[in-house]
């Protein structure tokens, strides 16, 4: 049975009076009140719990324990790419010159920083085949919207008012949500039944109007677009860009470039391709990555290199000329830049195309062991990850998409993506990475082999020994609680 104490929250545990610390006054000095100006008072105590030490320690622990993590718990979550981090770049991203610099601090004292991140801004280039890069974006989602006003500034300056953005139907929500934010028409294409782009629906909509194509390669399907260099010319014949998401980039590191097969921009998501840590909504880091004609609209600052006058590196900051301006404060997120830096230079460049056909061998491996209880309405072959579907047997013993990854939570194994992409019905989307051992894989398939036996309403009250269950999930979408009672009261 689990511990009371590590269920009750920090204001039903506090008691008056208690503390962590005291901080020593002078029995004959000023109180703290006095020491502030009277302006940045609050009128009243902030309703805080009262606690020892221990009993926080306590409570965070607990807590900490009930999270399943990369570090805890075999996470094959498709399309998020929940990586294993690294500790001694979590180590090293935390050293007193790099954690302790003033964001203030002036280039002329932060070589070392600035060389880190030029030498990223040049890694990133040559991994994705397109030159210019920006380290400004917080994160995918941003990065995207950030390239869409790169390519709308692109236009614009050209005297053009191109307005559509098209994109597959198997697509990331945050394509479109990117470009409608950044005013332009978004038009969806339909399904195909291969899972690839349908070239000749695309052609439909390709003309002098369209201002790019958003494509995810390889696709949301883990399955690489055969036709891609075919789509990068029509987009290219009328003059548009096409725009690579770099969700997916885990698959092809070291083995081919965005670049090379025809894409204009992408931006890379740190933490899915480069072990950036993951999780509760950041932190991030979303580089983006153009071609040098579109160098000039990048945000600024972008790092630059020059010869000083002893012959020596010299690193500055500058604003492209054209610059759409700053999307971020600084220079970027820096503290997951720099462990994505830390891990290129660990591996190099033969590590970086084995991390990617790991990836690759042990997608394969689990679907191909999965395949009679799980099947893969598309492709033969997968990249990094695939999407199963439990519709047979939803159809056959009534046992969902949801059921199993409930129930997997018992077995001591995190779901994968459960109904993603929305084109596979009861769809199951799994990437188990590259760092995971053949006795995890095969652990992982012997618990869903036992779960599609197990007796569907036993299922369906699944998860047994968590602490929490099955909450109502539109409910906790759009009435999350996020504070207790006792902090609204006072």
């Amino acid at each position: 049975m689990e511990n009371t104490l590590s269920t009750r929250s920090l204001f039903e545990m506090s008691a008056p009076g208690r503390r962590g610390t005291q901080f020593p006054l002078p029995a004959d000095g000023p109180a703290l009140s006095d020491l502030l100006p009277a302006e940045v008072l609050a009128e009243s105590a902030p309703g805080l719990p009262e606690l020892t030490e221990p009993d926080v320690v306590r409570h965070f622990v607990n807590l900490s324990k009930r999270n399943m993590s990369v570090d805890s718990h075999f996470y094959p979550l498709g399309s998020c790419t929940m990586k294993y981090n690294p500790k001694r770049h979590e180590r090293w991203a935390k050293f007193s010159g790099i954690g302790d610099l003033h964001p203030h601090i002036r280039p002329q004292d932060s070589q070392g920083m600035l060389r880190m991140l030029y030498e990223s801004q040049k890694m990133l280039g040559e991994i994705a085949g397109l030159p210019a890069v920006s380290l400004q974006p917080a994160a995918g989602a941003q990065g995207e919207f950030t390239a869409l006003l790169v390519a709308a500034a692109y236009f614009r300056d050209k005297g053009e008012t191109r307005k559509k953005v098209v994109f597959p139907a198997s697509a990331h929500g945050t394509n479109p949500a990117s470009a409608a934010l950044a005013g332009f028409e978004c038009v969806q294409l339909d399904a195909s039944q291969n899972g690839f782009v349908d070239v000749e629906q695309l052609a439909k909509h390709v003309d002098t109007d369209t201002a790019v194509f958003m494509i995810t390669n390889p696709n949301t399907l883990g399955l690489f677009e055969k036709d891609i260099h075919r789509i990068s010319q029509m987009l290219h014949d009328v003059g548009a860009l096409v725009y690579i998401d770099g969700a997916n980039m885990n698959a092809v590191l070291g083995i081919t470039r965005p670049g090379d097969f025809g894409g204009d921009m992408m931006h890379y998501n740190v933490h899915k391709t480069f072990t950036g840590p993951h999780g509760a909504g950041g932190p991030g880091a979303g580089p983006i990555a153009v071609r040098d004609f579109l160098a000039d609209y990048l945000p600024g600052p972008i790092v630059t290199k020059a010869d000083g006058e002893d012959g020596n590196p010299v690193y500055d900051l500058a604003t492209p000329s054209k610059s759409i301006g700053r999307v971020r404060s600084f220079f970027g997120n820096v503290g997951i830049l720099l462990r994505g830096y830390f891990y290129l230079r660990t591996l190099g460049a033969h590590g970086l195309r084995r991390v990617s056909e790991d990836a690759i061998l042990n997608a394969n491996y689990l679907k191909e062991r999965l395949r009679d209880v799980l099947p893969v309405p598309n492709g033969e072959r997968c990249m990094h990850e695939f999407v199963a579907s439990a519709k047979q047997l939803k159809d056959e013993r009534g046992v969902t998409a949801m059921d199993i990854a409930k129930r997997l939570l018992d077995y001591g194994f995190h779901a994968p993506t459960v109904y993603f992409p929305l084109v596979v019905a009861e769809a199951l989307m799994m990437e188990p990475t590259e760092t995971e051992s053949l006795e995890t894989l095969d652990a992982f398939v012997e618990a869903i082999q036992a779960i599609a036996k197990e007796d569907p309403e036993f299922l369906k009250e699944a998860p047994h020994t968590t602490p929490v269950r099955r909450p109502d999930e539109v409910a906790a979408a759009r009435k999350p609680v996020l504070c207790w009672d006792a902090c609204l009261d006072g």
